[in-house]
């Protein structure tokens, strides 16, 4: 009986069982689940580099004109970027940080949501077991269980399924988490060095303009 679900009956019948045995918790888990996914597949969509193609290469189609319609970050970025800087301006880079601060928060958008509920689903999951063995034991006062199929044992079993399902909920939230946040780092290393390359290309002076001295403190 994989996932507590019994084979006899019908899928629909089955997990509607399965959930009614959690208690109160079983809901908030599934509320739970459909948030999380929701997430994900936003934070995926979110987090499209576009062309595969090195940022160095890309902006050198751009400058050239020979570049595709922008469908991704760095692609977006890039053309962004190529309008601030089509313009001369001074600190060039102050520019391009407020131009690409609408990428900085795409890119930790759902984030905090994927996060926290990879944290508290098995919590809730503990929460419904701890509230089931206790509704299980105290049954033991009037021998109530004993009346049912599968006395002490059927209890504490179904006392267990919000614990797997809070496990169900959580371990692959955690593993596309990873996946997630890695395509995050790498998006944001692309876009750091889009501004160095805009900046080397279009103000190769900015690196080696004087920057004033500190004064010196007076000597005692």
């Amino acid at each position: 009986m994989a996932l507590g679900l019994d084979p006899d009956s019908g899928i629909l019948e089955s997990i509607g069982a399965y959930l009614g045995s959690g208690g109160f918790v079983m809901p908030v888990l599934v509320v739970c689940a459909v948030v999380l996914w929701y997430a994900i597949g936003a934070r995926w969509a979110l987090l499209q580099r576009g062309s595969r193609k090195n940022v160095r290469v890309l902006i050198k189609r751009y400058a050239d004109g020979r570049a595709k319609a922008p469908d991704g970050i760095v692609d977006q970025a890039i053309v962004r970027g190529m309008q601030v800087c089509a313009q001369p301006r001074a600190h060039l880079r102050r520019y391009l940080d407020e131009a690409f601060g609408d990428f900085d928060g795409q890119l930790k958008q759902h984030a905090p949501v994927i996060t926290a509920i990879v944290s508290i689903a098995p919590l809730l999951g503990l929460l419904g077991t701890v509230a089931g063995m206790i509704e299980t034991f105290r049954s033991l006062g009037d021998m109530s269980l004993f009346s049912q199929g599968g006395g002490i044992a059927a209890g504490i079993a179904t006392a267990l399924f919000t614990t797997q399902m809070g496990l169900v909920v959580a371990v692959p939230g955690v593993i596309v988490k990873f996946f997630l946040d890695r395509r995050q780092q790498q998006l944001e290393l692309d876009l750091a060095q889009i501004k160095d390359l805009l900046i080397s290309r279009f103000d190769p002076e900015a690196d080696h303009r004087h920057v004033p001295a500190a004064p010196a403190t007076a000597q005692g």
